[in-house]
C-alpha cells in the first residue's frame, strides 16, 4: 500500500475525519444546554436532565457499536453507516432551531414548540446513537492500517490522533458559541442556534466524504467476533450454573467464576476472573464523572449570571468550557514530568488507586469551589418577584418608578419588598389622577439581559435597537421584554407622525432596564426615565477558573491513571472488555446527575453543589477502602500458568488448544482494541 514517509495514506484520511467528527460532537454540545433553556424555553432543572441524558446514551451505544463492528459489519461499514446517521442527527438539531418554521405571526416567538422539541429529541437520539456507535471503530481502525514492524509510526499515529481530537473539541467550543451569539432570521433577528448546530453539521457531512474518500486505501478486516459478547456468554453461565447448584450437597468452588468450566476453558476462565476484579473497582466511578460532565450543564449555566467582560474580549458562557481542554494540554506534560517524578523522589508510594482517590477528592473540591462562586452570585443578582395584582387603578402615566403597569402583569418589577407579606403603594400623576396598587408575593423568577419600554406618551411609538424591534407600544402599555447585549445600547424611539430620536444607555452584564416614557417626553430631549430591575452582574467569570483547574487536575489523575492500572490488570486480548465497562461509568454517572436534578429540588444551587461534592467524598472513602485491600497482579504470568497445563490430560489439553487457536483467530482484533483502549484513555482525557 502506499506511504508518505513510512506511513500509509490511508491514515490522513482517518485523522481528518476524527478531528471533523470531534469538531461536530464537541460544537453542537457545546450550546446545547443554552439551547433548552432560551430557544426551548426549560428551566435549568430540565434543560440539565436532557443534556445528561444525552451524554448518558453517547457514552451507551459504544457497546452496541462495538458489537456490530466485530461480529457483523466490520469497521469501515459500521463507521459508514452509523456516520451517515450521525449526520442526519445534526442536520435534524441544525433544522430544529429555525425559530421561523413556527414563527407564523413573525414575532421572533415560534408558535408551536412541541414541533422544535420532537424535532430536537429526534435529532439527538440520531446523534446518540452516531457518535457512540463509531467511538470504538475509528481509533482501532487506524491501527488496522499498520503492519506488525511499524509500531514507532503505530505509536506516532495515536499522537496525532489525540492531538486532532483536542484540536477539533478546543477549536469548536470557541467557534460555535461565537456562532450562537450570532443574530438570524427570516422574519425576526434572534440569537443564531440554526448556525451555531449547522456548522458542526456541516463538519459532519465533510467528516463523512473525506473517509468514504479514502475506501480504496484501507486495510478492511472481515469481523472475527467480539470478546465481550463472549465474556458476558461466559459469567451468565457461570451464574445460572451456581444457582442450579446452591444447595448444600454440591461441592463448593473457590471462585465463583469456576462454575463455568463445565462449557469453558479453565484460560478464558481465568481471564475473566482478571476483567471481574477490576470491574468491581469501577462501582464507585461514576460519581466521578457525575460531576465532571457538569461542566456542561450546570456550570455553564452559572456562568450565564456572571460577567463575561474581559476587556477587549467578551467571554460568552459556553466558551468557558474551553478551559477544560487548554489545561488538559498543559497538566499532563506537568504531571507526568514533573509532579509523578517528585513524589517518586520522596519515596512516597503513590500507587494508581491512591491516584486516582486524589483524582476523585479534587473533584469534590472543584464543587466546593463552584458553591463559593455560586454564593457570590446570589449575592450579586437581584431577583424579580412574579406578583398577583389585587386591584389597580390604571394612572395616565406613572410616576412612581418603584411600580410599573403592564396590562397583564406577568412579571412586575418591584425593587423594594418584604417577604410574605402585602403590600400598597400609592402615588399621584400631577395632582389629578391618583392610583393604588395591591400585590402579594408569590414565588422569583431571573430575567438576564432584558429590557422593556413603558409608553406613557400620547401616541403608539416605535422603539428598535440594532436589530431588536420592540414592537409599536401603544399609550400606557407595556412593551415586551427583549433580549439586547450588554454594553452601550441605542434605542431608536419614532412615532406614526414621522417624529424621531435615539436614546443611548450604558447596560451591565446580566442587567434589566424598564425605561419609562412620560407624558411629557419630547424629541430630542432625555427625558426618558429608566428604572433597575436587576443590577448588573458584578461577579465576574474568571473566578470559575479555580473550579475548573481543580475538576481538570482530578480528571487527569484519575482518568488517565485509571485506565492505565485497568489495562495493566487484565489480560491482553480483554482490553475492549474494560473499554466497555469503563465507558459504562460514564453513561451511569450522567445518568445520577439526572436522578439528582430531578429528585433533589434543592432550593438553592450551592446547596446542590455542596450535595454532589458530600457525595463523592463518600464515594472516594469507600473507593480507598476497596483498594486498600486490592492486590495487584500480573496478567501475562497467570496466562502463561495455563498455558502449560497439563499435557497428559488431552480433554483440558484440546480445550486449551481451542482457546489458544480462538485467542489467536481474534489477536488481531484484540490489538485493535489494544488500540481502541490506548486512544480511549486519551480521548476521555479530552473528554470524547
Amino acid at each position: 500500500r502506499a506511504t508518505v514517509c513510512g506511513y500509509p495514506i490511508s491514515i490522513f484520511f482517518i485523522v481528518v475525519n476524527e478531528f471533523c467528527e470531534r469538531f461536530s460532537y464537541y460544537g453542537m454540545r457545546a450550546v446545547l444546554v443554552l439551547y433548552f433553556k432560551y430557544f426551548l424555553k426549560w428551566d435549568d432543572d430540565l434543560a440539565t436532565t436532557i443534556y445528561h441524558t444525552f451524554v448518558a446514551f453517547c457514552y451507551l451505544t459504544p457497546i452496541l457499536g462495538a458489537i456490530i463492528a466485530d461480529s457483523w459489519l466490520g469497521k469501515f461499514k459500521t463507521i459508514v453507516y452509523l456516520s451517515i446517521v450521525y449526520t442526519l442527527g445534526q442536520i435534524v438539531m441544525a433544522i430544529s432551531a429555525i425559530h421561523d418554521i413556527t414563527d407564523t405571526n413573525k414575532d421572533g416567538i415560534p408558535e408551536n414548540m412541541s414541533f422544535h422539541v420532537a424535532l430536537s429529541m429526534v435529532g439527538l437520539s440520531l446523534i446518540a446513537l452516531g457518535t457512540g456507535g463509531i467511538k470504538p471503530c475509528v481509533a482501532a481502525f487506524g491501527g488496522d492500517q499498520f503492519q506488525d514492524h511499524q509500531e514507532k509510526q503505530r505509536s506516532t499515529f495515536f499522537s496525532i490522533f489525540y492531538l486532532s481530537i483536542n484540536a477539533g473539541s478546543l477549536l469548536s467550543t470557541i467557534i460555535t458559541p461565537m456562532l450562537r451569539a450570532q443574530e438570524c432570521g427570516i422574519y425576526s433577528q434572534q440569537k443564531c442556534y440554526p448556525l451555531a448546530f449547522g456548522v458542526p453539521a456541516a463538519l459532519m457531512v465533510v467528516a463523512l466524504i473525506v473517509f468514504i474518500i479514502g475506501s480504496g486505501m484501507y486495510n478492511k478486516t472481515a469481523p472475527q467476533g467480539n470478546i465481550l459478547v463472549k465474556v458476558c456468554k461466559c459469567i451468565a453461565f457461570a451464574i445460572r450454573n451456581r444457582y442450579r447448584h446452591r444447595y448444600s450437597q454440591f461441592s463448593q468452588r473457590t471462585h465463583w467464576m469456576d462454575w463455568a468450566d463445565e462449557k469453558y476453558d479453565k484460560l478464558l476462565i481465568a481471564q475473566v476472573k482478571m476483567v471481574v476484579k477490576v470491574l468491581f473497582l469501577y462501582i464507585p466511578l461514576p460519581m466521578f464523572w457525575a460531576l465532571f460532565d457538569q461542566q456542561g450543564s450546570r456550570w455553564t449555566l452559572q456562568a450565564t449570571t456572571m460577567d463575561g467582560d474581559f476587556g477587549l474580549l467578551t467571554i460568552q458562557p459556553d466558551q468557558m468550557q474551553t478551559v477544560n481542554p487548554i489545561l488538559i494540554l498543559v497538566l499532563v506534560p506537568i504531571m507526568d514530568s514533573v509532579i509523578y517524578p517528585l513524589i517518586s523522589k520522596c519515596k512516597l508510594n503513590f500507587t494508581p488507586l491512591k491516584k486516582m482517590t486524589v483524582g476523585m477528592f479534587l473533584a469534590a473540591l472543584a464543587f466546593i469551589a463552584a458553591a463559593l462562586v455560586q454564593l457570590q452570585i446570589d449575592v450579586s443578582v437581584t431577583n424579580i418577584k412574579k406578583l398577583t395584582m389585587g386591584q389597580l387603578v390604571k394612572p395616565n402615566s406613572p410616576t412612581h418608578i418603584l411600580i410599573y403597569f403592564p396590562e397583564n402583569p406577568a412579571a412586575v418589577p418591584i425593587r423594594h419588598w418584604s417577604p410574605g407579606k402585602d403590600h400598597q403603594h400609592a402615588g399621584q400623576t400631577g395632582g389629578r389622577l391618583s392610583w393604588r396598587l395591591k400585590f402579594s408575593l408569590q414565588y422569583l423568577i431571573v430575567c438576564v439581559l432584558f429590557h422593556r419600554f413603558f409608553n406613557g406618551y400620547s401616541s403608539i411609538l416605535n422603539i428598535t435597537t440594532g436589530t431588536l424591534d420592540f414592537g409599536s407600544t401603544v399609550k400606557n402599555k407595556m412593551s415586551t421584554y427583549a433580549n439586547v447585549p450588554h454594553g452601550e445600547a441605542k434605542f431608536h424611539i419614532k412615532d406614526n407622525a414621522g417624529n424621531q430620536c435615539d436614546y443611548s444607555l450604558t447596560l451591565g452584564f446580566g442587567s434589566s432596564y424598564t425605561l419609562l416614557i412620560p407624558s411629557t417626553f419630547k424629541f430630542g430631549t432625555n427625558s426618558i426615565n429608566t428604572a433597575l430591575d436587576i443590577k448588573p452582574n458584578s461577579f465576574h467569570m474568571a473566578w470559575q477558573i479555580p473550579q475548573y483547574f481543580l475538576i481538570t487536575a482530578g480528571e487527569v489523575v484519575f482518568s488517565v491513571t485509571g485506565l492505565e492500572f485497568s489495562y495493566s490488570q487484565a489480560p491482553s486480548n480483554m482490553k475492549s472488555v474494560l473499554q466497555a465497562g469503563w465507558l459504562l461509568t460514564v453513561a451511569v454517572g450522567n445518568i445520577i446527575v439526572l436522578i439528582v436534578a430531578e429528585a433533589a429540588k434543592l432550593p438553592d444551587q450551592w446547596a446542590e453543589y455542596i450535595l454532589f461534592a458530600s457525595l463523592l467524598l463518600l464515594v472516594d472513602f469507600l473507593f480507598a477502602f476497596m483498594a486498600y485491600f486490592y492486590t495487584y497482579i500480573d496478567p501475562a504470568k497467570i496466562e502463561a500458568q495455563f498455558a502449560h497445563s497439563d499435557p497428559k490430560d488431552k480433554e483440558k489439553k484440546k480445550s486449551l488448544e481451542m482457546g489458544r487457536k480462538d485467542s489467536d483467530g481474534n489477536s488481531n482484533s484484540d490489538r485493535k482494541s489494544s488500540y481502541t483502549s490506548h486512544n480511549e484513555k486519551k480521548d476521555v482525557q479530552s473528554r470524547m
